[in-house]
């Protein structure tokens, strides 16, 4: 049983993640392979929308994926966007990448190999990923504006879809941790965090919510 307490802390950090970014058109949408088929579902709906010419799907696979994407993540996603009325010669496939970082540089790669000229992207990623993915898309593309974009659903409402209230807390303080020890590492922008996302986040790591944390230096 996770405590109300747990759950406040967790919409803190939910509602801090989200970038509140505006849509825009832009040159590409770039979708970030993990976990959450969802992903798909929002660069296709930002196709549909005519926000960009072209999809980009990229991530191989993980420990959390393996099973429920044998093909690997962006695979996966290119099936579902297909599924979902999208062109296929409207979809570039990178199978490679592993992290948020290698998402960013090589997904640069292929969009550069194919000759689009990129000056704004869209990067659709899971809800609580959206700052994590801005901030590491802006320093490794730094001549890119980046537009951040997600599924428009509440917490509650994403851990019903994800089944797994547990994962999803794990998984926004490991996104947390990352965001406060990246910039120094050079792997991402700093970013201003409140003191009350710090005890949120502080709480719910004394609360037990540690599996996707790093190591400690």
């Amino acid at each position: 049983m996770i405590s109300e307490q747990s759950w406040a802390d967790a919409r803190v950090l939910w509602d801090y993640h989200h970038m509140h970014h505006e849509l825009r058109p832009c040159s590409v949408v770039i979708g970030l392979g993990s976990h959450d088929l969802g992903v798909a579902d929002t660069a296709a709906d930002l196709y549909k929308q005519g926000m960009a010419p072209l999809i980009v799907f990229t991530g191989a696979t993980s420990p959390t994926t393996r099973e429920r994407m044998p093909r690997g993540e962006a695979v996966h996603y290119r099936e579902r966007a297909l599924e979902l009325g999208v062109p296929a010669s409207k979809i570039l496939v990178e199978p490679n990448a592993r992290n948020t970082g290698e998402n960013i540089e090589f997904s640069r790669t292929l969009l550069a190999d194919r000759g689009v000229d990129v000056s704004s992207a869209l990067i659709a990623s899971k809800p609580y990923e959206e700052r994590r993915a801005y901030a590491t898309a802006c320093k490794l593309w730094p001549e890119v504006e980046f537009v951040s974009a997600s599924a428009h659903v509440t917490l509650a409402k994403y851990v019903d879809m994800i089944l797994d209230a547990r994962l999803v807390f794990d998984m926004l303080v490991g996104a947390q941790q990352r965001l406060t020890l990246y910039p120094e590492q050079g792997l991402m922008i700093h970013q201003r965090i409140p003191g009350r996302v710090f005890a949120a986040y502080d709480r719910l790591r004394d609360a037990g919510f540690t599996s996707r944390l790093l190591p400690a230096p």
